[in-house]
């Protein structure tokens, strides 16, 4: 066990297709992948070659005879479709009951109570799209000093305000303060802090974003593995989506490729343990934006950067690719979908061409992490490392 490594990252929004209850959401088509395949941008060699094109019910591109990894196509068992539950199902924590959203804007009390407690008024109360809302309101909360106050279809609370006109360290302590008030029954997943710079009309938002999480009410895989005394490495907003429960050490970062730098900084490292790794640019700047080039880029960049992480991992790591809901920036929609997503699997010691099917929790990734490292945790999920470990001769 002193030697084990799993890395596993979160492709934010990389589905791959519709689920079942789609017609739930809204979200009845919606495919993920099926669109951005239709760039000319998009080359994912080295994910092709792990088995992306062999999972169950993915038909958009050519599969390979033989995969040199596992893969699963992964259902998701919480009543959402959001990065907190997303996130929190694989970590083996399963939302039953949907965090609250809010598509006519907060109740006058959250807002008086916001604004009572921050000294600041509050502009706009609606679902924005994120770069939208500075444009329409970032003049006004320039001349005012209120705070953009925005949502979307997912359950967040979102404060938006120019770095010249609300320091960091205020906007960072307002959204603590809104943390505080949106508990219970406005308990919405995140409450995140939306800085922007620049000039009207040119309002462009900045890579000081921070998300502040409701606290897991049931303990992880995060959790189990820090208490066993191995590492939980966060790189990204693993942090800001478990509140630093369980998380043993962390690192934010500015964009995908950042992202990945810090990734393969640690798989150059010493440890044991987990390294839980998000990508957040493919939801952030091209899923929700609508962007199909963009996103197909994206995932080209990624490919590229994962041949070099494959060619270093070491003889006992693993390596699990998956994502935490969709987000097709080919639909009307700039909203995240319900989709299916992908779970790649590799490692000197994992079978190759293994398909495990559809699983019907994206817990069964915890679960399996757990059973690698012989730690035992009450979580939800089926391990299915016996499905995949190879043994010797195999």
């Amino acid at each position: 066990m002193n030697d084990k490594r799993v890395f596993l990252i979160v492709l934010d929004s990389f589905g791959i297709g519709a689920e079942p209850d789609a017609d739930l959401f809204g979200d009845v088509g919606s495919n993920t992948l099926g669109t951005i395949v239709t760039s000319d941008r998009y080359d994912t060699p080295n994910m092709r070659k792990l088995g992306l094109f062999n999972i169950e019910g993915v038909t958009c591109g050519k599969r390979t005879e033989h995969p040199l990894g596992s893969f699963a196509r992964m259902q998701e068992a919480s009543m959402a479709k959001d990065t907190t539950a997303g996130h929190w199902e694989i970590a083996g924590l399963v939302s039953e009951k949907p965090f609250p959203t809010y598509p006519h804007g907060f109740p006058k009390e959250v807002l008086d109570a916001f604004s009572k407690a921050t000294g600041r008024g509050v502009l706009c109360n609606k679902p924005y799209s994120g770069t939208d809302v500075i444009r329409d309101y970032g003049e006004e909360h320039m001349r005012t000093g209120d705070y953009i106050v925005y949502t979307s279809a997912d359950s967040v609370f979102q404060i938006a305000a120019h770095e010249e006109i609300v320091p960091l360290d205020e906007l960072y302590d307002a959204c603590r303060k809104a943390r505080e008030i949106l508990q219970g029954e406005h308990g919405v997943g995140r409450v995140i802090a939306r800085p922007f710079i620049g000039k009207a009309p040119e309002f462009k938002r900045t890579p000081h974003r921070h998300d502040f999480s409701l606290i897991p009410p049931k303990d992880t895989m995060l959790d189990c593995l820090s208490g066993a005394g191995l590492a939980t490495i966060g790189v990204g907003k693993i942090y800001d989506i478990f509140a630093g429960k369980g998380v043993s050490e962390t690192k934010s970062t500015e964009s995908n490729q950042n992202g990945m730098e810090i990734t393969a900084q640690w798989q150059n490292a010493s440890f044991s343990g987990l390294c839980f790794v998000n990508l957040v640019d493919f939801d952030m700047l091209y899923g929700h934006r609508n962007d199909i080039d963009g996103y197909a880029g994206a995932a080209t960049e990624f490919d590229r950067w994962l041949g070099g992480f494959l060619d270093g991992m070491r003889e006992n790591d693993i390596l699990m690719i998956t994502a935490d809901h969709g987000c097709d920036p080919g639909t009307p929609s700039t909203d995240h979908s319900r989709e299916y997503t992908p779970l790649l699997v590799c490692g000197k010691h994992v079978k190759k061409g293994v398909s495990l099917g559809t699983r019907k929790s994206f817990a069964d990734i915890a679960a399996t992490i757990l059973d690698i490292f012989q730690v035992e945790g009450t979580i939800a999920g089926t391990s299915f490392l016996r499905e995949i470990e190879a043994r010797d001769g195999e």
